[in-house]
């Protein structure tokens, strides 16, 4: 077996051994996760890829095409919004398939924020969001 082929071999188990990775631990390692291809790649719903610098994770079972990219099919792909750095990353609208969790921690409006409890979609700071956001004072 050649070099090459001996590459792509291990670059499959690699992937295999990263997919049951949690997102958090996957976003600390984005680099196992192969990049996006519009070309005909059979998805399966739990997969995840690397598209523009950022890691999205596979919704449902599909085969790729070029027009369903990540970023503008939100019924295929969804965006991992935590950093596992610890970065506090201004907050994005997520929807069902990307809510932030306890714990995780954004800015908005000019101020830091942290959830409160899962699956949390609503925007930090609004009426009646007292029981889900809880404003971080320095």
């Amino acid at each position: 077996m050649g070099v090459i082929e001996r590459a792509r071999e291990l670059r499959s188990q690699i992937e295999d051994n990263a997919a049951p990775m949690s997102d958090y631990m996957a976003l600390q390692y984005t680099e196992l996760f192969g990049a996006w291809s519009g070309d005909g790649v059979a998805y399966k719903a739990g997969d995840r890829v690397r598209y523009n610098g950022i890691l999205y994770k596979v919704l449902q079972d599909h085969i790729s095409q070029g027009d369903w990219r990540p970023d503008s099919t939100s019924s295929l792909y969804a965006k991992v919004l935590t950093d596992p750095g610890g970065a506090i990353l201004p907050w994005e609208q997520p929807d069902s398939t990307n809510p932030y969790m306890t714990g995780d921690r954004v800015t908005h409006g000019g101020k830091t924020w942290e959830s409160l409890v899962d699956n949390n979609v609503w925007e930090p700071g609004v009426a009646g969001t007292e029981s889900l956001w809880k404003e971080i004072l320095k």
